[in-house]
């Protein structure tokens, strides 16, 4: 099996987090893929908290309204590098509170029958 260098730029957002009357997390995908992202997937979390200490979560009603979103994004280190300056600009634009992170993987592909 031979893996390859990566990079997995993580994008964490609640999931009321808007981009002209979108979610963001929508535009940043759809930003991904127009821009050729090799890959892009979001989750939604069923509980969290932050830097508020807010905790958010499914089980209580009061505190579900704005879930958790990642989005795990993976591609080269030179397409991550050109696509950042996409996310900050989303993220601004939006007024979200966005955090993110980035890190070295190495990943492969495995296929069916090989």
């Amino acid at each position: 099996m031979e893996f390859e260098n990566r990079q997995l730029l993580r994008v964490y957002m609640g999931e009321q987090a808007k981009y002209h009357h979108r979610p963001l997390y929508e535009a940043v995908i759809a930003e991904a893929k127009e821009r050729g992202i090799a890959g892009a997937t979001v989750f939604k979390g069923i509980l969290s908290y932050g830097m508020s200490g807010t905790l958010r979560t499914t089980k209580i009603f009061e505190l579900s309204q704005s879930l958790p979103i990642v989005i795990e994004i993976m591609d080269t280190q030179e397409q991550i590098e050109k696509f950042l300056p996409v996310v900050e600009d989303l993220a601004a634009e939006s007024g979200a509170h966005v955090y993110v992170t980035l890190e070295e993987i190495r990943s492969t592909v495995i296929l069916p029958g090989k």
